[in-house]
């Protein structure tokens, strides 16, 4: 863990403030001489860059080589001194190294292993025992009596328990009680070392224990065993115990071994694990890796297990960035599908799905390639020249949805500011509004996004403290109210800009016509009707636009969010010939908007829709899930509204105050946000199941029912 300024934070949230690496470049132990050029492939390949670029302060301390090395085809004798004489040199080296400091070992061989724990026992003695995560496709419990190979890298736990030559066993230090040690995925071993393991009684997690009850789970119970009654833990990992097919790059590799991101996955465990002591990866084969691709596994699960934890990060953010956010007490580091994971290995379910941008799920396969392979070839060119995605992006999107034109940008908020300017423009140069006359209207409760000129529309407060003066020309009319919007039309109105269901305002869901009758009122009044589909379009409410739930065909048209699936910024506003062509080349651009990177990926976001057509499954779901809320008749939920996958639940601040209960419901798992201290919104990605939903929903209502009945009638408090 790292940070480049003081940070006020307790010595204790630093778990692991320095690593240092010690490389331990040796084979001695191994059939071939590849293991002992890991240490410096790695270093090559920037694995101390790819640890630092993770947020830990990583030195390489220095890589330890052999003094002596017998040669081909010497006798056991000169092999096990050999291999004796490099384990004491690691062990002295790791024991003498200062208090604070976090060992990494990276081999070379696993018979280094010997050295590794040996000293690191040494170095926790004063405080009590080890505890050993010993992760590998082999047991390596032989001796040089009953091993089949000769190697004597099949040995080093054996080693390490008491059991075989003296040159290994008497290596300096306490060695390890079995009762503290735990493999995890073996999968290969013969009789005699299995037989040894069960003597002593060491636990092993087989592979098919891994594949049965998955890695997580494994890892959550290993972490129990080697806790009990020790004062700290390492964790060595021999690289053979992932699947070869995944990562070929190991002197014995064995099929139908771990996954590498379901080890990183586990390993984030670790990050909060205060008596997480030392970690050791081995058996790195470079010339099986010509491409760098394990090279970049072993990077990841360093810094998947050495990573900064949540609380040190969220100090971070507190301290050295702007507070104009209060984000909820969780620090996420990856995602697949519905799914998110903290930086400590928890995982939740995803109800917000970033205000609807991630639609297709996190980490989507074929938007994932469709990034991918554009970003080899071209990212950005700027629009002062074409690039060769663009025009197909704007094809398709006026295929899809009915216009001539359409105008990329990259926020929600750019696309909301292209709409307003070119409404202006619209008003002066074809409906023939005064100069500087143009007036534009919005609604109460409307949310467009956060510019000078678009919180100057709001009628919340606290988005317009502080910002003013606002531009003129905006007038707000009570929303779901076609009535207001007739009487407040004049000859200087050039446009109606209205969301057609209210998000950030609190899901709020306008009477059913109000759309239809807007556009009415907006064609025989010659005002453009702008719909802002930011969060609601492209499948969320249960149609593929909002508007589409009235027939209602806006003049212009928002769209964002879901159009970059949940990887890019990319929105657009569409508009016909009549309105889009009072734009001439130097009124309004963007550097990025249009980007051939941005575009390939919602050129494939518009193909999952055509192919897939979400919306029919938002729609079905959205309506099992507010039933199902309806149907729990809480006391704490004053209101069940919403339209497709975009659900509010309006809660009596006196039983429950909405921001407490998205810290409860993210204490149970579920990833939510309140919104204007009453509202509790849920808005999943499109992709999620019936019976995930189900599920979700369950736990939804017991943790809202077990907190609206806490105290009797008093609000819980945050």
């Amino acid at each position: 863990m790292t940070h480049s300024a003081p940070l006020h934070v307790p010595p204790h949230a630093e778990l692991r403030a320095v690593v240092q690496v010690i490389g331990v470049a040796s084979a001695l132990g191994a059939p071939g001489h590849g293991p002992a050029a890991g240490p410096a492939a790695l270093q090559h390949h920037g694995l101390l860059q790819r640890l630092k670029g993770t947020g830990i302060a990583a030195s390489w301390q220095e890589t330890l080589i052999p003094l002596t090395e017998p040669p081909p085809g010497a006798q056991m004798r000169e092999r096990l001194d050999a291999v004796g004489g490099l384990a004491q040199r690691v062990a002295d080296h790791l024991t003498a190294l200062a208090p604070g400091v976090f060992p990494l070992v990276i081999g070379g061989d696993h018979a280094v292993g010997i050295g590794t724990w040996r000293g690191i026992a040494t170095r926790l003695a004063p405080r009590g025992a080890l505890g050993l995560i010993w992760i590998d496709a082999h047991l390596d419990s032989h001796t040089e009596r009953s091993t089949h190979s000769g190697n004597i890298h099949g040995m080093p736990l054996a080693a390490l328990l008491g059991e075989g030559d003296a040159a290994l066993t008497g290596v300096s230090g306490p060695k390890l009680a079995p009762a503290n040690v735990v493999i995890i995925g073996a999968r290969a071993w013969e009789h005699e070392e299995h037989e040894r393991l069960t003597r002593l009684g060491v636990q092993v997690f087989d592979m098919a224990e891994v594949r049965e009850r998955g890695m997580a789970a494994v890892f959550c119970d290993a972490l129990s065993v080697v806790r009990e009654r020790t004062a700290g833990f390492g964790v060595s990992i021999d690289l053979d115990a992932l699947d070869a097919a995944a990562f070929p790059a190991v002197t014995c590799p064995e099929t139908e071994g771990i996954a590498p991101d379901e080890l990183c996955a586990a390993l984030l465990a670790l990050r909060g694990c205060g008596d997480f002591v030392a970690m050791e990866i081995v058996e790195y084969l470079p010339e099986r890796d010509p491409g760098g691709m394990c090279a970049d596994w072993v990077a990841n699960l360093a810094g998947a297990a050495l990573g900064p934890s949540t609380y040190l990060l969220r100090a971070k953010e507190r301290e050295f960035g702007a507070h104009n956010y209060a984000p909820l007490p969780v620090v996420f580091h990856h995602g697949k599908g519905i799914w998110l994971w903290d930086v400590e290995g928890r995982r939740y379910l995803d109800m917000m799905s970033a205000y609807s941008a991630v639609s297709f799920g996190h980490a989507n396969p074929r938007l994932l390639r469709a990034l991918n392979d554009q970003a080899q070839r071209l990212a950005l060119t700027s629009r002062a020249y074409s690039n060769d995605r663009l025009p197909l992006l704007m094809e398709r999107l006026c295929g899809l949805l009915g216009y001539e034109r359409v105008l990329p940008v990259n926020t929600g908020l750019e696309a909301v500011e292209t709409a307003l300017k070119t409404a202006r423009k619209w008003g002066y140069k074809v409906k023939g509004i005064a100069a500087d006359k143009a007036e534009i209207i919005a609604c109460e409760g409307n949310f467009h996004g956060r510019s000078i000129t678009i919180v100057g529309m709001s009628s919340e407060e606290q988005y317009r403290d502080g910002f003013g003066p606002f531009p003129a020309g905006f007038r707000r009319i009570p929303y779901g109210d076609a009535d207001a919007l007739e009487a407040a039309i004049t000859p200087d109105t050039a446009a109606f800009l209205v969301e057609p269901v209210q998000g950030e305002g609190g899901i709020i869901v306008p009477p059913t016509g109000y759309l239809a009758r807007c556009a009415e009122i907006c064609r025989r009044h010659n005002v453009l009707l702008i719909a802002d589909e930011v969060q609601t379009g492209l499948g969320r409410t249960g149609r593929l636009l909002g508007c589409d739930h009235e027939g209602v065909h806006p003049d212009g048209l928002i769209l964002g969010k879901a159009l970059g699936g949940g990887l890019l910024p990319v929105s657009a506003f569409l508009a016909d010939a009549t309105v889009m062509d009072v734009l001439h080349p130097g009124d309004h651009g963007s550097t990025f908007g249009g980007n051939p990177l941005g575009a390939a990926v919602a050129l494939e976001v518009l193909a999952i829709l055509e192919e897939t057509r979400p919306w029919e499954h938002a729609a079905r779901l959205g309506e099992r899930l507010m039933a199902r809320f309806r149907d729990a008749r809480l006391p704490c939920i004053r209101e069940v509204r919403g339209r497709g996958l975009l659900v509010g639940l309006e809660l009596d601040p006196a039983r429950l105050r909405a921001p407490v209960a998205a810290e409860l419901l993210l204490a149970r798992g579920i990833a939510t946000k309140d919104t204007h201290n009453t509202v509790i919104r849920f808005a999943p990605p499109l992709v999620i199941t019936e019976a995930e939903l189900d599920a979700a929903a369950e736990l939804v209502i017991d943790t809202l029912a077990a907190a609206g009945a806490h105290r009797g009638q008093e609000p819980l408090q945050p």
